[in-house]
Parts: C-alpha cells; structure tokens; sequence
C-alpha cells in the first residue's frame, strides 16, 4: 500500500520527525515549509557570484556549486516526494567487485561486470515493478538504464554507479553526481584497498552532507578476516563513523557469474530490512535530516565567502577614494597656473604675432576701433591659435587621466597589492582610447563654452565695447583669445584686457574654472571602470543577505 504523499499534507510522527517541527505536522514542514526553505535557498545559492581573487575563493565556489547540486539533485526532489523509493547507490573504486555484488543481489545479471575497466560504463538503476508509480524522474533516472526487476526489495531502488576512479572523466563526474541524489550509499570496498585514501574521501564527502552510509567489505581472506574486520571497525570509529553498518564478504576465490546467495544474505537481508514504502521513507526522511542538519555550516561557508568579497569590495573602493583627490587638487592648480600654455601654445601665439599683427589694435574711450575687412583678416589669422589651444587642452587633459590612472594603479596594485585588484582594474589599451576620446570631448566642450561666451559679447544687448570687440576679431578669432588667454597665455590675456577692459578678467577666471573642473573630471572618470567592476550585485553591502535569511529559516525548522 502507497504511503500517503507528505507533500499533499499527510501527517507523520516518530522518531523519524524532523526536529524543530510542531508535534503531528511533519508532513506540513517537509511538504511545504522545509520545500520552500529549500527551493529559496536554492534561488539564492544560484545567485552567488565569487567575482574577485581572493584568499578560499576557489574553494568558497566549489562548495557553492556542491552546495547547489544537492539542493538540486537531490533535496529539492526528495522534499517534493517522499514518497518515492530510497535510491540506494552501490558506488565503490576500480575492482571493487561492485557490479559482481549487485547482480547477485538481483539474482540476475543485468549490470555488466568483468576483468576490462572500466566495467560499468553505464548506470543501471532497478526498482521493483510495484513502486513503478512512485518514481520521480530525477539525475539517477535521467543518467542511468532504469529496469523494473522483482529481486529489488519494495520501496528501494538499487543503483549500479561507474566507477569513482575510474579512467574515464566523464565516469568520474556520472559517479559523484549520482551519489549526491543517493539517499543511501553502499559503499564497496576490498581487504586490500580499504585503506586506500578514496573510500574515506568518499565516506567524509557522505557524512559531510548527512547521508546515511553502509560499507561492504569484499574478497577478505577467510584467515585474515577477524584481523581485517577489527581494523576496519577501527578505522570507522576514528573518523566518527561507528554506526555506519559493515557487512563483510569473504574471498571465494576466482570466480564468474553471480555470487552464492548466501555470501550476500547479510546484505540482501539489510535491504530487505529497508523495504516497504514506510521503512524506505524513514531511510529517505533520516537522511533528510542528515542533509538538512548539513546546510546551516555549509550555507554559513559560503555566505562568509559573500561577505569576504563585499569587505574586499569596500577595501577596494577605499583606497581608490584615497587615492585621488590629491591627483585632483594638483591638477586644478596646474590649470590655474597657466601651465597649459608654457611651450607650444606660446610659440604659436608668437608666430601668429610675428605675421600678421593681430596684437595692433586703436582703443578710443575704452572701445576698440576696427574695420570688418581688418576683423575678418584678424579672425581668420587666430584660428590657428585657437587649433593649438585646443590641442594643448587636450594633451594636459590625456595627461591628467593618466596621472590619475597611475595613482589608482599604485593604490590598488601597487608595492602591497590588494586583494582582487587584478579582478577590478582595466586594461591599459582601451583605458587609453577610451582617456583620448574624453579629453576630446571635454576639450571641445571647453571650446564651445568659449563660442557661447563670444555669442553673448556680440549680441545687440551687450555693451558697445563688448560689441566691436567681436568686430575687431571676428567670432572665432575672439574665441581663440579667450582659449588661449584662459589656458595661461598672458599675451592672449593682455590683449583681451585692452579690447575688453573691465570684463576680460571675469572671463578668463570663469573659462579656467570650467577648464579646472574638467581636468578634474578627466581624474574622477579614471575611478569609474574600477567602480563599475564593483557595482554589481554581488558585491553589494547586502549580497549575502539572501542567505542569511535562509540561515535563519533553517535554523528554526532544525
């Protein structure tokens, strides 16, 4: 007879019953609370991300990826139907005599055994035809050749696995796969390799996550099997593994085909022991609380590894918010200064001079006196001075971002490098195009506040004086005084002071304090790709808050 299905609200009590479950209503916190416990935490395991170089990080991101498989493959399917018969995996090393063990327990050979290796290149799972409405499709279902088979006591299913080192990869990885959905594991073992270091890290990787667990103990010499045996007992106990069942099988020599039956009656008798809807539930249901006891540590390693990364984030952006205001501060001084101008822009302006004479201008009562054919000539004569001006900027402005790229760099990568810095910062060739492209655009933005200002100079409100000043120079010969002056020339700023006495000082203060201000901004968009790399949600003061919450909740269902 079925068990009814505890996720549709049956109610079960007894030993079995999960701790921390109100008295009768273990079907309610297996069927619904614990799932959904379960089904969120999986929902935010998945969402961890490990983006930064850190110390265990390596190590943090496997445990979230098994973390993951086992809420996967093997929780979130079992707390859906508990129902469904307890998956016993018959998982051992190369030679084990697995396959061998299996058959004979069936009675049949319907797993492929023999001297080659690896033998078992396919997992078999069998069931017993009356539990056929009861299996869930799930990772042992979809890898394996599933037969219906009368030799597989009721309510278990049995599941031949590929070898755990064998030769193959992709056996390897079939095998731990499998063993993560088992709700109970066979483990088979030799006389001459059950000290080998793979049974045990297989039995730890179990108890890790609370499975529960038997040994068969194969081909042990009849004359060194009480020694072997108390050894093996021995060994259990030291790795807190005492009430782990040991059924041993002593060597019969070679061999083909099944065993004798009775060389596997212990073992077709502990099964036989598990069968039965009910007792193969409370096998699914311990080894249920065994999982569900194993996650608060395992969910507390990786949410820790979340918040390592946030702390390192923070570090992070620290020290790059160290590192720059004093890039900032000495680049506004170097554009108040006039620094810009010291060389090339100066030369240009002498030969501009030296040519055509644009310095040779008539004041009268504080209005400059000129002709439109002399404004034009003058105005076509500084557009070059104006070129240069801009190009200049736009050198200082390239030469600004990298002194603040460079500070950024020793900051987060340099003598003491920090954690994750690699991870964060950009690569030095498109970092590069990417400060040409912005001091270009900051540069041009400069220029075309300088037209904006000769715009208000020439307009039919403005002062007489502002007015033939546009006259004498032209628009564009009138801007490129302006560019050049503000950038630090002192003859382009003498000029301008004479043609516009009493406002030309205002505007070069107000140009070179839009200038400071964008060379300023060339050193805080330096900050930008490393702060970009850690605005993401990962590394968020509250990334792993997710999984505390879940914490919590498993806490309090425990």
């Amino acid at each position: 007879m079925r068990t009814p299905d505890v996720a549709s609200g049956a109610r079960a009590t007894g030993p079995d019953a999960v701790p921390g479950a109100r008295p009768g209503a273990q079907g309610d916190e297996l069927g619904v609370t614990v799932f959904d416990v379960a089904r969120d935490l999986r929902r935010d395991v998945a969402r961890v991300e490990l983006p930064l170089a850190v110390a265990g990080r390596d190590e943090a991101a496997a445990s979230r990826d098994r973390l993951l498989t086992q809420l996967e493959e093997h929780l979130l399917p079992r707390l859906k139907e508990l129902s469904s018969p307890a998956v016993v995996v018959v998982a051992g090393s190369t030679g084990a005599g697995k396959s061998t063990l299996y058959n004979s327990l069936l009675g049949e050979e319907v797993s492929q055994a023999g001297v080659l290796r690896p033998t078992t290149r396919e997992p078999v799972l069998a069931f017993n035809p009356l539990d056929a409405d009861v299996v869930v499709e799930g990772p042992a279902t979809r890898m394996s050749r599933v037969l219906e088979h009368d030799g597989v006591p009721r309510g278990t299913a049995l599941l031949d696995a590929p070898d755990l080192d064998s030769l193959l990869s992709e056996n390897r990885e079939t095998a731990g796969l499998l063993l993560e959905a088992a709700d109970l594991w066979l483990f088979v073992t030799t006389a001459s390799r059950y000290g080998d270091a793979l049974p045990w890290k297989a039995l730890g990787r179990a108890m890790e996550r609370g499975a529960s667990v038997a040994m068969v103990l194969n081909r042990v010499p009849r004359e060194t099997l009480t020694t072997i045996r108390g050894d093996l007992l021995q060994r259990l106990r030291d790795h807190g593994m005492e009430g782990v069942p040991l059924f041993v099988v002593p060597d019969v020599g070679p061999h083909e085909g099944l065993l004798d039956r009775e060389v596997v009656a212990p073992v077709a008798r502990w099964l036989t022991m598990l069968a039965g809807p009910d007792r193969s539930r409370a096998v699914i249901v311990r080894t249920l609380k065994g999982s569900l006891a194993a996650l608060p540590e395992w969910v507390t390693g990786v949410a820790d590894a979340v918040e390592q990364q946030v702390d390192t984030a923070e570090r992070l952006r620290a020290a790059v918010a160290r590192a720059l205001p004093p890039v900032r501060e000495q680049v506004r001084e170097t554009v108040l200064r006039g620094d810009a101008a010291r060389g090339a822009l100066e030369a240009r302006w002498a030969q501009v001079i030296g040519t055509e004479r644009v310095d040779r201008v008539t004041v009268r009562k504080g209005v400059v006196r000129s002709t439109r054919r002399r404004g034009r000539a003058r105005d076509a004569a500084l557009g070059p001075l104006r070129e240069e001006a801009l190009a200049v900027v736009r050198r200082t402005l390239v030469a600004d971002g990298v002194r603040a790229a460079g500070a950024v760099r020793t900051a987060l990568a340099g003598p003491a490098p920090l954690p994750g810095a690699g991870d964060v910062l950009p690569d030095d060739e498109r970092a590069a195009e990417r400060r040409e492209a912005a001091a270009a655009e900051q540069a041009d933005g400069w220029s075309e506040r300088a037209a904006g200002v000769v715009a208000d100079l020439g307009d039919d409100t403005a002062p007489e004086a502002s007015r033939a000043a546009v006259k004498a120079f032209g628009g564009t010969g009138l801007a490129a005084l302006l560019l050049a002056g503000a950038a630090g020339d002192d003859d382009a700023a003498r000029l301008l002071g004479t043609v516009l006495p009493g406002t030309a000082d205002e505007l070069l203060e107000a140009l070179k304090d839009d200038l400071a201000d964008r060379a300023a901004a060339m050193v805080d968009r330096e900050a930008e790709p490393v702060l970009s790399a850690l605005d993401v949600p990962a590394l968020a003061g509250d990334a792993a808050a997710g999984l505390r919450l879940r914490l919590a909740e498993l806490r309090r269902l425990m």
